[in-house]
This record gives C-alpha cells, sequence and structure tokens, in this order.
C-alpha cells in the first residue's frame, strides 16, 4: 500500500498539494478521487478549497482527468461517485458532505440535475434507465426512503385505520411531473427540457417569436412584441426553477430574461417569466388569441 507522502508533514501550499496530488496519482495508477487523496496524503478539503476553489480544477492543475469524454461516461462516473457517498453515510448527502466523500464538485451534479435537490430523484431515474438497481439497491432504498419522508422525521410508527398508507415509491419505475390539463405537455416539466418544450408551445399566444435555440448561454434568442406592428429582440435562458440561473453562474449581462417552471428566486435581477402560473390562464386551444404584452401583469412582464 502506498506510503503518505512528506512523511506525514502538513500541507499548506498549492505546490504541496499539486505534489501529493501527483504522487498519490502515479502510486494508485489513475487520477485519485478526493476519498482515495485523503487516505493516502496528508490533503485535507480545506487545503483544495483554499488553494483551488474545487477538486475538479486541482485535477486539472495537475493535468489529471477523471471522467471521460462522452456523456454516458460522465454521468455514470458522478453517479457512482454520489452513490458511493450515500451508502458510506447511509443518507443522501448533503453539498458540504458530498464534496468531502466524492471526488467532484457538487456543480457538476446540480447541472445535471438542474439543482441540488433534484440530485436524490435523478439519480433514482438514472439508475432505472442503466439497469443498475441490483447493483445499487441499498442506495435505492435510501432514496426511496428520502423520497417518501423529505422531512426526516422518519416513518409513522402509527396511523389511524381511516387513513391510507403513502404510496410507496417504486424504484423500477420513472418518475413523471403532475399532469397538466389542456396543455401539450401531457405532465409538468421535471427539468429545463420540459420547460423548452412547454414555452415552444406557449410562444405565439406569449408574444415570441423564437429565433434560435442553442446550447449555449442564453439558450434562446427571439423576437418579442411589444406592441401591435413593433417586436424587440431578447435573449431568454431556460431554468427548470429560476434560481438555478445563480447556481449555474450565467451572467445576468449576457441575459434579457428568464423563462422557468417555478419562480423561486425573490431577488432576481432580470425579468421572469414563470410558466407555471401561465399554464392555467392560457386554453392552449388552436383559436386563442395572441396575448399582448399589455395584457400581462407586472410579474408576468
Amino acid at each position: 500500500m502506498p506510503q503518505k507522502p512528506f512523511n506525514g508533514a502538513k500541507i499548506v501550499t498549492k505546490e504541496e498539494v499539486i505534489a501529493a496530488m501527483k504522487e498519490c496519482a502515479v502510486s494508485l495508477g489513475h487520477a485519485p478521487s478526493f476519498p482515495e487523496l485523503r487516505k493516502l496524503t496528508q490533503v485535507i478539503l480545506w487545503d483544495i478549497r483554499k488553494n483551488f476553489g474545487t477538486y475538479g480544477r486541482a485535477l486539472q492543475a495537475c493535468d489529471l482527468k477523471r471522467h471521460g469524454g462522452g456523456y454516458k461516461l460522465e454521468m455514470r462516473t458522478l453517479f457512482q461517485e454520489w452513490a458511493e457517498a450515500t451508502r458510506s453515510l447511509a443518507k443522501v448527502p448533503t453539498m458540504f458532505e458530498y464534496e468531502e466523500q466524492g471526488g467532484s464538485s457538487c456543480r457538476a451534479l446540480m447541472r445535471r440535475c438542474g439543482g441540488w435537490s433534484n440530485v436524490p430523484i435523478r439519480m433514482l431515474e438514472y439508475a432505472r434507465q442503466e439497469g443498475l438497481q441490483g447493483e445499487f439497491a441499498d442506495v435505492l432504498d435510501i432514496v426511496a426512503t428520502r423520497l417518501q419522508f423529505p422531512t426526516g422525521r422518519g416513518r409513522p410508527t402509527k396511523l389511524p385505520t381511516s387513513m391510507p398508507t403513502k404510496p410507496k415509491i417504486m424504484v423500477d419505475q420513472p418518475m413523471y411531473g403532475e399532469p397538466l390539463l389542456d396543455s401539450p405537455l401531457m405532465c409538468a416539466p421535471i427539468n429545463e427540457m420540459g420547460v423548452v418544450l412547454l414555452f415552444g408551445a406557449m410562444a405565439l399566444q406569449l408574444g415570441f417569436y423564437v429565433i434560435r435555440v442553442q446550447p449555449e448561454f442564453p439558450d434562446c434568442e427571439a423576437l418579442r412584441r411589444v406592441e401591435r406592428g413593433r417586436c424587440q429582440l431578447v435573449k431568454i435562458e431556460f431554468e427548470q426553477e429560476s434560481r438555478n440561473f445563480l447556481v449555474h453562474n450565467h451572467p445576468p449581462t449576457g441575459c434579457d430574461l428568464i423563462v422557468c417552471w417555478s419562480h423561486n428566486w425573490p431577488d432576481c435581477p432580470l425579468v421572469v417569466i414563470e410558466l407555471k402560473s401561465l399554464v392555467g390562464k392560457l386554453g392552449l386551444g388552436l383559436e386563442q388569441k395572441l396575448i399582448l404584452p399589455e395584457k400581462l401583469t407586472a410579474d408576468e412582464r
């Protein structure tokens, strides 16, 4: 088993962290995860944060890579690291606990899942899609228990005989949003792609003419009808929740408005259109008239 570098001396500088990580990589034969690095060296989480900010940046500084180039490989790696942290803690980890246990920054998971609160359900869905229920059955049981009892108060010891028990989450079945009535999208969006699809169906009635949609920030360019016979170009970022704009570190100067399903960022400096509050107001039928900006409330503008 590799010996701890520096003879147990305390590591304080960026150069010492890099030297320890490279020596650990040579000993292991691969780029170390943070738990491996912590086990074999004197490097602690504070050393990483102080000198690099995140573990991913520390790996970059050492010219080490833990992830492959494809989406499936990267998501598999993220899932395995999160699952290992969950298994080790015997509970769904917080952001701080995950960074202590896992080899990646929690930012990568938040980008994939649309926020930290969505990580458990997204990991459950990924395990089902990839057929990982057997290998990670214990982890999925922890996730299912957390999703059924999110307050942390545990299972009720006694229920009235007239009260039905809470439905058990089936880990081998997909998840759906709440059904939407009179909408081209059957169920409420549970990710950013659902928001994009729903906005596309509602765009004309909201006074938007989409010009371009792209994977780079901002997601969309569109003409917005500001009065009869007049339009202006706007740049739009789609988010499942408005506060994800902040989580994703998008610059507010490069965007005119956020289109989201749920608006939960009270101090947002940008215009926000919350589709959840508009679905019930729009019939979304083919004969519905275009909704002009003057007919929207101040918040919807």
